[in-house]
């Protein structure tokens, strides 16, 4: 019984893409009523199996509520009202359908088969007024009446019939569009339409469109044997058809368009819409094996328009559902196809498919007619939309299509350019296009296409605005690559991004990365600009830096300081921001890092003033002997102490009150202690050249301080100290010493120290054993 679940698990598998394979199985038109009551039972068998595919692949509604789509209650609800469709659902029903209507006998046996002159009641239906029979089944039924006859050695019969029903289609077409003339006006003023199309026949289980293509075509191939391309057909009239200029190839390419535009919801499941994008991309490359002539031009033609203007009827409609199948991949094919016969008509076709309504609104998607939603397990802006990446990477490349298309024609090029900028809602995908775009307008051996260029800077602009206030990863190559595209086009580009950098960038990138290319020397050498706009354009570039150093000073004072420094007003007003900002919106490392700046400059006062400052933000506690700002602080020191000792003396009570740490402290002092202040000082000032004394201000209160701190940590490390740490904590002891005897009296003191160690922590006997050994 397992070997038997086994082999009917992979026999599923096996069909799980194709049901209409089941379906032609028992439409054999010589199958007898046992084999089909056989064929009927078994089919039943085998889809009340739990492990039988579902026709849909959307098994949503089995999975458990992983990202709370929908409530446990509503998933009940759904299994119990929405009945269970497998892979062999389709072919349980086709067992219900027979082959003796007299109709659909005449029309499969005869291509001559015509309306009687005189009609009987009910016949009026069954022929078209040019008197063309007619076959009104459902359509993904009637084309598997066809897959049927073909498979089954029928070929002549399934071409009868696949003509009825491209008649029947027809005539269905032209009623529709008669419809919508009458509702047109109410149409468009309401702005939304239903959609009558309760199934799509893209992505069809039962592939209608496919299977009336190749039985159509497969009669025009050439059967050469000496032909190696398979892909050479030949017009073959339509027999029995009034229209001379009719072929069988004519009518597969007619009925392959109607299909692809027809308007229709996208279906539910991630199997289910990914297998319409694969059936819409299978059908478009056989009708890209068609070579037009003459004869296949005029019919794409006249169904391209007839698509435009059938209203709600068509994907290419003026007005569709919001969740309509767009038309992309579709559209590009129409628009290749067109572009040398029609180019009007082509970009008509074109900008009517960019539209993409479903991201229009964030309007739930109850109004559709499904509301039977499985969970989404795929993270996506909208649930039921799980193909949504690649319908718009789609629109994406029919909208490149139409740029590379239209390079040089201006007029076209900003008609494109709107319809992207409206329909295209992917910053990432724009700036694809910018990039296509840029790309092509500048071929490496000719001379830049500048309306293209236009094009593509126009674009990463909007590129820009979008990604302002979102976050994006690739922002930094985005803002690079702009400014990159606004220097090809030219000076005036360039000024006008630095004129309206605040809707583009943020301060900081407008100060580190787009002033700051602008006014490289590359620049300057690839625009070949004279003295007055070179002027211009750093003029550009200085207001640029200093108004956003005001607006951010912590990330854009430094750049903005480099920026002006050919300028003496700009420099001064950069610094006056700075020290402006330096009591309450920037970083002791901020400052420092500008302070350093400056003496690198050669302002060694205004660096000093800026150190001081930074001091004044920075606490150092006297466990961070590795702090990052410890390198800063011994520098702000050393140019205090180079500067002389007035700065010397304004700096130490600023590192006493924000240092605690001993050895920096002591790193500090020990250093002053070295060299006589000034020394090192500003050019053509007099120095004192004698060495400061420890006794006196200023170092007296640093050493006090710094003697402090040491008897401070000692006792803070004593707390919580274990054995393993005694041998670090004796030298550290040692260097505590040493500092304490920068004093007069610091031999005292510090034996005064050990021995009150001594007595605090006599219970730390090791320990004070250890101390004894080294300070007696």
């Amino acid at each position: 019984k397992r070997a038997d679940s086994l082999n009917f698990f992979f026999l599923f598998l096996i069909f799980f893409e194709n049901c209409a394979l089941w379906v032609c199985v028992v439409l054999n038109p010589h199958c007898k009523s046992e084999e089909k009551s056989g064929w009927l039972k078994q089919l039943k068998k085998w889809g009340d199996m739990d492990i039988c595919p579902l026709e849909d692949g959307n098994y949503g509604s089995e999975l458990p509520n992983i990202t709370n789509a929908l409530p446990q209650s509503n998933l009940a609800q759904d299994s119990l009202s929405r009945p269970r469709r497998t892979v062999f659902s389709r072919a349980v029903e086709a067992c219900d359908l027979h082959w003796q209507d007299s109709h659909l006998q005449r029309i499969i046996s005869s291509d001559y088969y015509m309306s009687p002159s005189y009609q009987r009641e009910g016949e009026s239906l069954l022929f078209s007024p040019q008197g063309l029979p007619l076959w009104l089944d459902h359509v993904p039924t009637a084309c598997a009446r066809v897959d049927a006859l073909r498979s089954h050695g029928y070929s002549r019969e399934a071409l009868r019939l696949a003509v009825a029903i491209i008649n029947t289609l027809r005539l269905q077409q032209q009623r529709q569009m008669d419809i919508y003339k009458h509702q047109k006006k109410e149409l468009l003023q309401r702005g939304v339409t239903s959609t009558t199309n309760l199934e799509g026949w893209v992505g069809h289980p039962l592939d209608p469109i496919g299977c009336l293509f190749i039985t159509l075509t497969e009669t025009c191939r050439v059967d050469d044997d000496n032909t190696m391309d398979t892909g050479v057909y030949h017009h073959v009239p339509v027999w029995g058809s009034p229209d001379a200029g009719e072929s069988y190839l004519t009518l597969a390419l007619e009925v392959a368009l109607m299909g692809m535009g027809q308007q229709r919801i996208m279906p539910e499941g991630l199997y289910a819409q990914d297998k319409v994008c694969r059936n819409e991309e299978q059908i478009v490359a056989k009708l890209q094996e068609l070579e037009l002539d003459d004869l296949l031009v005029q019919t794409l033609r006249k169904q391209a328009i007839q698509l435009l203007e059938a209203g709600p009827f068509s994907g290419l409609g003026e007005v569709i559902h919001r969740e309509s199948v767009p038309m992309h991949t579709f559209a590009k094919y129409l628009f290749s196809a067109l572009l040398p016969h029609d180019a009007d008509l082509a970009y008509k076709v074109a900008l009517r498919a960019m539209r993409l309504p479903v991201l229009e609104s964030s309007a739930g998607s109850g109004d559709v007619g499904h509301p039977h939603h499985g969970i989404s397990i795929v993270p996506s802006r909208y649930p039921r939309w799980f193909t949504l990446g690649h319908l718009e990477s789609q629109q994406c490349e029919l909208a490149s299509t139409m740029l590379t298309a239209a390079k040089g024609d201006m007029l076209r090029l900003r008609t494109v350019l709107e319809a992207i900028q409206k329909n295209i809602h992917s910053s990432s995908l724009i700036f694809k296009l910018a990039q296509d775009a840029f790309k092509i307008a500048t071929p490496a051996e000719s001379p830049p296409d500048i309306t293209l260029l236009n094009v593509a800077l126009e674009l990463g602009l909007q590129v820009m605005r979008m990604t302002l206030s979102t976050l994006n990863w690739r922002r930094r190559e985005m803002v690079r690559w702009l400014v990159t595209c606004a220097t090809e086009v030219g000076l005036r580009a360039l000024v006008s991004i630095l004129q309206s950098w605040y809707t583009l960038f943020t301060p900081t990138e407008a100060t580190s990365i787009v002033a700051a290319t602008v006014m490289s020397h590359n620049t300057i050498l690839r625009l070949s600009l004279d003295y007055p706009q070179r002027e211009e354009l750093a003029s550009c570039a200085r207001t640029l830096a200093l108004q956003c150093a005001m607006k951010d000073p912590q990330n854009c004072a430094l750049s903005a300081l480099t920026l002006c420094e050919k300028d003496h007003i700009a420099f001064e007003t950069a610094y006056q921001i700075v020290i402006d900002a330096a009591s309450t919106g920037m970083t002791y490392s901020q400052l420092f890092t500008i302070a350093r700046y400056m003496e690198h400059r050669g302002y060694p006062l205004r660096s000093f003033k800026l150190a001081s400052l930074a001091m004044t933000h920075l606490n150092l506690a006297y466990n961070q002997d590795t702090h990052p700002a410890i390198n800063d602080v011994l520098w702000a020191c050393a140019l205090s102490h180079s500067l002389g000792k007035n700065e010397l003396a304004a700096i130490i009570p600023l590192v006493v009150k924000s240092v605690h740490c001993a050895t920096v402290l002591s790193d500090i002092l020990r250093r002053c202690t070295m060299t006589a202040p000034g020394l090192a000082g500003i050019p053509g000032r007099r120095n004192s050249g004698k060495l400061m004394s420890t006794d006196k201000a200023p170092l007296r209160q640093l050493l006090d301080a710094t003697i402090s701190a040491y008897i401070n940590t000692t006792h803070s490390r004593l707390t919580h100290i274990s054995p393993r740490h005694y041998g670090e904590f004796i030298e550290f002891l040692s260097k505590a010493r040493e500092t304490f005897l920068l004093a007069q009296d610091g031999h005292i003191q510090f034996a005064q120290f050990i021995d009150n160690l001594k007595q605090i922590y006599k219970g730390k006997k090791k320990l004070m054993m250890l101390v004894r050994e080294r300070f007696g």
